[in-house]
Order: C-alpha cells, then sequence, then structure tokens
C-alpha cells in the first residue's frame, strides 16, 4: 500500500499558533529558516529514496525561488497552501480565489510546472467553506488534502468522510482527508505534525498500519520543515498551550520520520491521488 507524503512548506513563525502575537507585517524582518530546513528534508528524502509532495506558501515561493527549483529537480511533487497561511474560513469566496491565484502563480513562477494540488492552511476547510471546494474545482485543481475529519481547538470536520471523497458534483477534483484511525469509537487524529511528534512512534505505526491493512487505504502523512528544527527561535509571549505543541520533542522528530518511512511505503500526493480518484 503506497501512501502519501506531504511537506507543508512554512516558516517557524507562519504557523498558526503564532498568528495572534506575531504580525504579518513583521514576518519579511524575522530570521528566515524556511529555506535551510527544507533542504534538511530534501537531504533526508534522499537518503531514504522518497519522493513526497510540499504544499508550499505562495509567501515563501516568491522569496525563495532557488529552493523551489531544488524540489522540483529533485523529483517531487510541489503544490499550494495558499498564500501566507490564511486559514480559508477566514476568507470570503473572492477572496480564496484571490490567494490561490497569487500562490499558484507565485509557485509555477519559481518552480516552473503546474500546480494541480492544494492544501489549506490548519486543514481549514470545513462547514464554514461550503464554497471552497466548489472554486478549488473551477480553478482546476485535480485534488485538495485540505479536510481534518476530527474534532480540535482549531480545525477539524468530523462529520467528513475519512477516506478520498468527491465533494463536487460533476468535478473530477477528489478530496484526500488527513489520516485519522478508530479506537473504542472515537475517530483520532493520526495524519503526522504535532500528532507524529508528541504522541509515541508505537501509536503512529499502529495507526497507519490499522488504515492500511484493515481499511485497505493509504494514508496521508505531513510535517513541516520547522519540526526538525530545535535551534529555531522561541516566541516567548505565545500562549503557554501553543509554545507546548509547538516547540516540544523538535530533536526527536528526524528520527522518528527516519523510521516512519522505512517501515512503509511512500510516495507523492499526486500519485496516490490518482489511484483513489480511479477507484471513485
Amino acid at each position: 500500500m503506497r501512501n502519501a507524503l506531504s511537506v507543508d512548506v512554512e516558516d517557524w513563525f507562519q504557523v498558526g499558533a503564532f498568528e495572534t502575537v506575531i504580525d504579518r507585517a513583521d514576518w519579511a524582518g524575522l530570521p528566515a529558516r524556511v529555506e535551510r530546513n527544507s533542504d534538511a528534508v530534501l537531504r533526508l528524502f534522499a537518503d531514504e529514496g522518497v519522493k513526497a509532495t510540499f504544499f508550499t506558501l505562495g509567501w515563501v515561493a516568491e522569496r525563495h525561488p532557488a529552493l523551489i527549483r531544488r524540489i522540483v529537480a529533485a523529483g517531487h511533487e510541489i503544490a499550494s497552501h495558499g498564500w501566507d497561511h490564511a486559514r480559508v474560513f477566514t476568507l470570503t469566496p473572492d477572496q480564496f480565489r484571490a490567494d490561490l491565484a497569487r500562490a499558484r502563480a507565485a509557485i509555477e513562477d519559481a518552480g516552473g510546472v503546474r500546480v494541480t494540488g492544494y492544501r489549506a492552511p490548519s486543514f481549514s476547510i470545513d462547514t464554514r467553506t461550503p464554497w471552497a471546494h466548489a472554486i478549488l474545482a473551477e480553478e482546476g485543481y485535480a485534488y485538495s488534502s485540505s479536510v481534518a475529519p476530527v474534532k480540535h481547538d482549531h480545525y477539524g470536520w468530523p462529520e467528513a468522510p475519512r477516506f478520498a471523497f468527491r465533494p463536487v458534483a460533476g468535478s473530477a477534483m477528489i478530496e484526500l482527508p488527513v489520516t485519522t484511525a478508530r479506537f473504542a469509537g472515537r475517530t483520532l487524529a493520526a495524519g503526522g505534525g504535532g500528532f507524529f511528534r508528541l504522541l509515541p512512534y508505537a501509536f503512529s505505526r499502529w495507526a497507519i498500519g490499522q488504515v492500511n491493512r484493515t481499511e485497505r487505504r493509504p494514508a496521508i502523512f505531513y510535517f513541516h520543515p520547522w519540526e526538525i528544527d530545535p535551534g529555531q527561535p522561541r516566541v516567548a509571549n505565545a500562549p503557554l498551550r501553543s509554545r507546548v505543541r509547538h516547540y516540544s520533542r523538535l530533536g526527536a522528530m528526524e528520527g522518528k520520520l527516519r523510521r516512519l518511512i522505512r517501515r512503509f511505503d511512500w510516495g507523492r500526493v499526486d500519485q496516490v491521488a490518482a489511484a483513489q480518484a480511479a477507484g471513485l
């Protein structure tokens, strides 16, 4: 079973956890670490012989075009993560369409390839954005991976399907929700990011194994370049919960990633999306 391996390319100061304490107007003056961290991810993937999808902010692509070219040259898929990490439910439909266009232009200009995949910042397509999938389909995206079918204090659409589905009638576009597992009647987040970094490795191994063997479905897994960077700046005025989530176990992340990559079969999201679409 080939699973989808993905990286949400954003810098340490662009995360949702810090959006109330770091103003977007200040981003350009902060020390950028996204290029060095993404290059470290590229080296990790090269070492392990895997290809992945890099969902990249347009803001990052505009400022680091050489990074985008290196990602493409290494055989990975480049896809959109929006322009500047604005959550979709904070935008109007027109603003969302403009955000898509601006990000896609920057990423395609940098990488020289067509962008056909999209992931909403913080998995922010949910019941508040019934128009979002239709706009993505109209703009020619082949797939979205923007739904988290769980309850979470920052995001979540618990009623959504757990696996690939077509969200727009008459459109071939599919949605690939981030991976969840089932235990004791509950749906558990198991698709990577902070959950992977903070929870024991055995949980993720069990969850992905359940999805692959019991449900016969691929896992959709993600992480961020800043998650393998223990030396990143600390934001002292962020809420305690945000600091715990963001900074805990950064030093352990790379080793856990290597173990997971070696345990399961991985590929680009567009490849997994195409295989899932063929079965819908």
